[in-house]
């Protein structure tokens, strides 16, 4: 019965959608506060119907109900009760509704705290929101079906891939998909403001917020997945520039680059015409990863399906929002007149070119990966991408923006002089510079790449310390309170470009300094590896709940107290499949990483990785996750306007006076 209430739950919730996509966009262009409150209500009813929708399908996965098609594909009674609830999303079909389902809590989220928004503004944001509705849950109705049933149904069922029979899988995919779908919020305020013609700093202080809501949940459900690929896959890597990973890439660098462009625009009313398009393409990005994961034009451990209708379908909702998006665009953004005028040496002229470095970066990165599908679809040649394409691509431009970074903060805005900047950086400079003469001493020429690396972690680390020491000192004379009263945003700001200067420290020791060993070992054997001895003391095989593994035990010696850990190899009956489940120790110097394959007569093969520094990479995503929540609590960023505005005619955008 439950498949059907959810069934019945997702056609109600698709009427509703076209009444928020319809009525609200009617009221704003008549005036009419009675059809504007009535999509405001139709988005707060979708998000129940839903909610109620997936609810219905995670108690199907829960019961083990197999009449249920996707029940029957993804679970059975031997899984862990964690992942068959994880299962929901595990997915294309439960993927897709955990996507509509944080669609609608967005919207909700609008027309629940977008009180202090102008009626019309808020109207239109909600009706565009709704046609996205629209599109997404006509995709599950009628060619995604998560509630199909199975006739007769089976007596067990299949399984979860086990690669996603993770504590990561609870996580990372609604991290990642509270990313990707909160900047559908930026797309519609973008929207919206054309359909107005009214782009203003009010504008922007109400797009910051929601931009921040899906910047920090992206930042760490990249960070998650990352780690998650690291202790999962046995490769000993945490990044593969595998498509799908660079398909949560790309948003999130137009996505950081459209925080800082906001700045702008609140705090000078300048680069109005460019924060518009760069809300329209990060979003359009998002889509970009929804396609590739579910069109089959690529093979990934990440992908959800190969069916190419459904990839279809997605094309045509990315051309058709993106189209109209980009046409509304070209049509309205002459009314947008821009703000304020500043000098190139500006805290606007450095944002600027910070978010011309992320475009850069971003423009690579989507090079990169739809070049082997451009080559393909010209003359049937199949090419691969790999991580040389990047180091030699993407990494100079990635070092010129860190950079950036330390000396944008330091600038004032409108204009600023040279030689104040300079006296501004000088602890930094010296810092870096003293890190790197160092560094170029012990490592030789061939380490100058690796000193330059440990040069910029110490140019972020000492730079993002010294935004709070210039406003500190700024108030010395009655320290304690500057530093009590210093704003959130500016200590997230902080934190961001610390944890950036923690993940530039840990890819450089993980890139330079990574050593690896592949051996046959007997148990009882000893191997010496990265200023350890490790012993092989067991091999044996040992079972959970729905596998059966062998396991190897190892006892480590070494700098440092002794300990043991494991290995295994996880062989799952139902799907016919195996696992790795990599042995690490993990250290703030550096991780022990030991993997298990296949056994012989001359024993099993281990392999052996010393990561030094890497546990930092993902210490720095955590931290700059930190920075944007922090900023995101800063309570200037939740104030809009202050009271509702009547419906006036759209009017262009005003530069403010001098």
């Amino acid at each position: 019965m439950s498949a059907e209430v959810g069934q019945f739950a997702l056609i109600l919730a698709l009427l509703l959608a076209l009444v928020q996509s319809l009525a609200p966009l009617v009221g704003a262009w008549r005036g009419d506060r009675v059809l504007m409150a009535l999509g405001r209500q139709a988005a707060l009813l979708q998000v129940g119907f839903v909610t109620l929708a997936f609810g219905c399908l995670a108690y199907a996965f829960m019961t083990c109900d197999f009449s249920v098609t996707l029940v029957a594909n993804h679970a059975n009674t031997a899984q862990p009760a964690a992942y068959r609830f994880a299962a929901t999303w595990g997915s294309h079909e439960g993927s897709m509704l955990l996507w509509v389902l944080i669609l609608a809590l967005y919207g909700a989220g609008v027309a629940f705290f977008g009180g202090t928004l102008r009626e019309t503004l808020q109207a239109r944001v909600i009706g565009v929101q709704g046609l996205i509705a629209v599109c997404f849950l006509g995709f599950l109705v009628f060619t995604s079906n998560p509630f199909l049933r199975l006739d007769p149904a089976p007596i067990e069922g299949r399984e979860l891939n086990p690669l996603l029979q993770d504590p990561g899988l609870v996580m990372h995919p609604p991290l990642l998909y509270l990313g990707y779908v909160g900047f559908s919020i930026a797309f519609c305020f973008a929207v919206a403001a054309l359909m107005e013609g009214r782009v203003d700093a009010a504008w922007a202080r109400w797009v910051r917020p929601w931009v921040l809501a899906a910047w920090v949940p992206l930042t760490l459900g990249i960070t998650l997945g990352s780690a998650w690929a690291y202790y999962e896959l046995g490769w000993g890597g945490w990044w593969f520039w595998d498509p799908v990973e660079n398909a949560s890439l790309m948003p999130w660098l137009l996505g950081t680059a459209l925080l800082h462009s906001a700045l702008v625009l609140e705090r000078r009313g300048a680069l109005v015409s460019w924060t518009i398009l760069l809300a329209i393409l990060t979003f359009s990005l998002s889509l970009v990863g929804t396609f590739l994961v579910r069109s089959g034009i690529l093979t990934s451990v990440h992908a959800f399906a190969v069916d190419p209708e459904r990839g279809v379908y997605i094309l045509g909702i990315i051309i058709l929002t993106t189209g109209l998006a980009l046409g509304l665009y070209g049509w309205r953004a002459s009314a947008l007149r821009p703000g304020a005028v500043f000098t190139p040496i500006s805290r606007e002229g450095g944002i600027i070119l910070n978010n011309l470095f992320l475009s850069v970066l971003c423009a690579v990165v989507f090079w990169g990966t739809f070049q082997p599908v451009f080559i393909e679809l010209a003359n049937g040649d199949k090419i691969s991408v790999g991580p040389p394409y990047y180091t030699l691509n993407f990494m100079p431009f990635a070092a010129a923006l860190m950079l950036l970074v330390v000396a944008g903060p330091m600038l004032n805005w409108k204009r600023d002089e040279a030689k104040r900047v300079f006296q501004r950086l000088r602890i930094p400079a010296a810092l870096a510079a003293l890190v790197l003469a160092a560094a170029a001493v012990t490592g030789g020429v061939k380490g100058l790449v690796t000193a330059g690396g440990l040069a910029l972690a110490t140019w972020l680390l000492a730079g993002s310390i010294a935004i709070l020491a210039r406003r500190w000192w700024a108030g010395r004379a009655y320290l304690a309170r500057s530093i009590l009263t210093t704003p959130r945003a500016i200590v997230g700001l902080t934190l961001a470009h610390a944890g950036l200067g923690l993940l530039t420290l840990g890819i450089t020791g993980v890139t330079a300094w990574e050593t690896d060993k592949v051996l046959n070992m007997q148990p009882g054997q000893t191997v010496a590896f990265a200023g350890r001895e490790l012993t092989l003391t067991t091999v044996e095989t040992t079972r959970g709940p729905n596998w059966e593994a062998r396991t190897a035990r190892f006892a480590v010696k070494g700098p440092g107290p002794d300990f043991q850990f494991r290995s295994e190899r996880r062989f799952f009956p139902s799907a016919q499949s195996q696992t790795t489940e990599a042995g690490i120790r993990v250290g703030l110097s550096g991780n022990l990483y030991v993997s298990v394959g296949e056994e012989s007569a001359q024993g099993i093969v281990v392999r052996l990785w010393h990561h030094p520094l890497i546990i930092w990479v993902w210490i720095g995503g955590v931290v700059m996750a930190l920075g944007g929540a922090v900023s995101l609590s800063d309570r200037r960023l939740r104030i809009g306007s202050t009271a509702k505005a009547a419906p006036t005619r759209p009017q262009p955008y005003a530069a403010p006076a001098e």
